[in-house]
């Protein structure tokens, strides 16, 4: 616990078994209280390993229900235990957890709600190795976002994000879409409510059995992300309404 609040990391899991030891080994359990591993399927022995390695919640779909179906569970599963603070670590291994004491700080001593770990604001992500064409369309999206959210993030695509409890039942995250575009509308929610977001600097490392998307499912984020900022835009100026801002 931080300031007598309870944290849990949760981790959306996907054939995360080569990199899942590396990424627990990481997490700080002096603050950390619960790690929940949420297995959206997996085919190899993700789930086996989270219990044999002591994750004290390990959730296995039936069926794979993607990522943004795979971070609902999380988030549901993190309330439904009484959580205060929680953090997504994707068990990639591509975020280190040393950074979930600095972000939950934040949020236990009341400063934020929502802290976003970002690869933009120093060198972290060209220098792990983020593909260039990547690199130019986080910062085209970034900017495009920005105006029509008025918004100073430096990123919207970050994986590493940490959240108050008050924060995630302001906004009906359950909604969303169950694919890759679910944390941007998940932003775009939490913005539209009026909470400002933090951001922290962060590593991060792209290797063979670090997860990524192809430059097809890209494409398709993209639009999605493009859609969700414009939807938040008209919805702000009263020329539309749209499903993920209803509570």
């Amino acid at each position: 616990m931080i300031n007598g609040k309870k944290v849990v990391v949760v981790m959306p899991a996907y054939n995360a078994e080569k990199t899942l030891q590396m990424t627990y080994n990481e997490i700080p359990r002096d603050i950390v209280d619960e790690v929940i591993l949420v297995d959206d399927k997996s085919n190899d022995k993700t789930s086996d390993l989270a219990k044999s390695i002591g994750i004290e919640h390990v959730i296995t779909h039936e069926v794979n229900k993607g990522y943004g179906g795979n971070q609902k569970s999380c988030y549901n599963k993190a309330l439904e235990i009484g959580a205060d603070i929680v953090i997504m670590v994707h068990p990639d291994y591509q975020y280190t957890p040393k950074l979930i004491a600095s972000m939950c700080y934040l949020i236990a001593n009341d400063v934020y709600h929502e802290v976003l770990a970002s690869r933009i604001l120093g060198k972290g992500a060209l220098k792990g190795g983020m593909p260039i064409y990547k690199y130019i369309a986080n910062r085209i999206l970034t900017l495009t976002q920005n105006i029509l959210m008025n918004q100073k993030l430096s990123e919207y695509h970050t994986g590493y994000r940490a959240f108050s409890k008050e924060v995630l039942e302001a906004i009906n995250y359950n909604i969303n879409s169950d694919d890759f575009v679910f944390d941007n509308q998940m932003l775009a929610q939490i913005c539209f409510e009026g909470y400002e977001i933090a951001e922290v600097t962060c590593p991060t490392k792209y290797f063979e059995e670090a997860s990524s998307i192809n430059f097809k499912r890209s494409s398709i984020y993209g639009l999605g992300v493009l859609w969700t900022s414009l939807s938040y835009f008209l919805q702000k100026i009263g020329l539309g309404k749209f499903k993920i801002f209803k509570k």
